[in-house]
């Protein structure tokens, strides 16, 4: 393209550096709204508001994305980015968990490795042929999916994204289920309908299903707790949206309708640093996203979305707070998306440096070591015999999928109106609970008061 003029263009945070030196700490973040006169210099402390926002990280990357604009010489602009502070930190350990004992930090870790196997099982089906349409990934953040999920109670509900597919093995899907729905076979949950991770289970697991327009499951898994509480239960509803989908309408929406009704929701922001090729710090301006819970009035925390033991801590005691009819908690789990959008985008946008700080970083790795090294729980024959038992069963799982048959044409016409005797609605609880009165509404009067 001949020779290029750069020019530097600052992102929308210009040099502040994300995630970085300048981070708050836990109980410090204080915003002083006194309100002075001549006659009471010193205001009350009442005037004084005090919010605190925990980060559990033991490291805080100081690093910035900046966006450079080249111009060739016909005059056609370039873009690309560069990354700008410090990626040679050393690997920080993993936090003790207040909650987990070895058996229950194990099976995470099994999770995990499930997790990321089946991914790779997927990746290598694609390539062969055999996947219709594409395939989303969630490398790097199998710590964040299958933690959080495990923190679950059996009553409890969940509702995953496109990258949350280790949760679907948490609560009990099997590796063959995914497979079989990006290969639209029969014997998958969608029965071929479905290309993607667009399936649930409302009877059994307690999974509402993915919904491809960002945000629209936190308004949805807030209903779920209202119906749920309606019917005399405090339940916890857990979900997660990227730091790309946070910035919707509804997401807003969705919050602020589960706090002011102090709703169980469990809202997981993935802070994976690019909202498909868009880099946080052009996409919203806070340095911290855990910081807008205070706009809703509600606990928010920060954790490191590749430490297993940070992420399931958070998400118990959001769980908990949730059964005690405490209302949502926000957790911003930060962490880098280690594949592009889909298997469709090589991500050659994102700096290498960044790939290469992030995968010093990796979740398993660094559970793994945790596991055998600091806490001795597992000997090295143990983990490989883990290991092995992990390929076994993906292997086992992708034969089932392969072998699944495609659906036939004449079933295409099934489940799409809900004839007689189809399923039965009903009250998954109890019946909710209502007031006898002796007359029916004014014309005027809501049907249904929510709190």
């Amino acid at each position: 393209m001949g020779n290029k003029k750069t020019k530097s263009k600052a992102s929308a945070n210009g040099n502040r550096p994300r995630n970085g030196r300048n981070h708050v700490a836990a109980g410090a973040f204080v915003r002083p709204l006194a309100r002075t006169s001549k006659k009471n210099p010193n205001p009350p402390t009442s005037d004084l508001r005090t919010y605190s926002i925990p980060d559990y990280r033991l490291e805080h990357p100081d690093f910035t994305v900046r966006q450079q604009v080249e111009k060739d010489r016909q005059g056609q602009e370039h873009v690309r980015y560069e990354v700008e502070g410090d990626l040679d930190g050393p690997v920080p350990p993993i936090r003790d968990s207040k909650y987990l004992n070895k058996q229950q930090a194990i099976e995470i870790y099994r999770y995990m490795l499930l997790n990321r196997k089946m991914e790779m099982a997927l990746e290598n089906l694609y390539k062969q042929g055999k996947v219709v349409g594409g395939v989303y990934f969630g490398l790097g953040q199998e710590a964040c999916s299958c933690a959080s999920a495990y923190a679950l109670d059996k009553d409890d509900w969940f509702a995953p994204m496109i990258r949350n597919q280790g949760s679907l093995l948490v609560r009990g899907f099997r590796a063959s289920d995914t497979m079989m729905q990006y290969m639209a076979k029969a014997d998958s949950p969608t029965k071929g309908r479905d290309g993607t991770s667009h399936f649930g289970d409302i009877e059994k697991r307690n999974m509402v299903s993915p919904i491809s327009m960002l945000g629209d499951l936190i308004p949805v898994m807030s209903g779920v707790a209202l119906g749920a509480r309606l019917q005399g239960r405090n339940l916890a509803v857990m979900t997660y949206i990227g730091d790309g989908g946070q910035s919707t309408g509804v997401t807003y929406e969705g919050i602020n309708f589960a706090a002011v009704q102090n709703l169980g929701l469990v809202l997981f922001v993935e802070s994976n640093l690019w909202a498909y090729s868009t880099p946080s710090e052009m996409q919203y301006r806070c340095k911290d996203l855990a910081e807008r819970a205070i706009g809703y009035g509600i606990p928010g925390v920060i954790v490191d979305g590749t430490d297993a033991c940070q992420v399931y801590d958070a998400s118990h005691e959001a769980v908990e707070r949730a059964h005690r009819g405490q209302g949502p908690t926000l957790i911003e789990a930060k962490m880098m998306r280690m594949k592009g959008h889909a298997i469709h985008d090589a991500a050659s946008y994102v700096p290498k440096s960044m790939f290469e700080f992030w995968k010093k970083r990796d979740p398993i790795a660094r559970f793994e070591n945790y596991l055998l090294k600091e806490k001795k729980w597992l000997t090295s024959k143990e983990n490989q015999d883990l290991i092995a038992e992990v390929d076994r069963i993906i292997e086992e799982e992708r034969e089932i999928a392969v072998n699944s048959p495609m659906p036939t044409p004449e079933s295409a016409e099934g489940g799409v109106f809900c004839e007689d005797g189809c399923h039965e609605l009903k009250p998954k609880y109890a019946m909710p609970k209502v007031k006898k009165g002796i007359g029916g509404f004014k014309e005027t009067e809501a049907a249904v008061h929510l709190k």
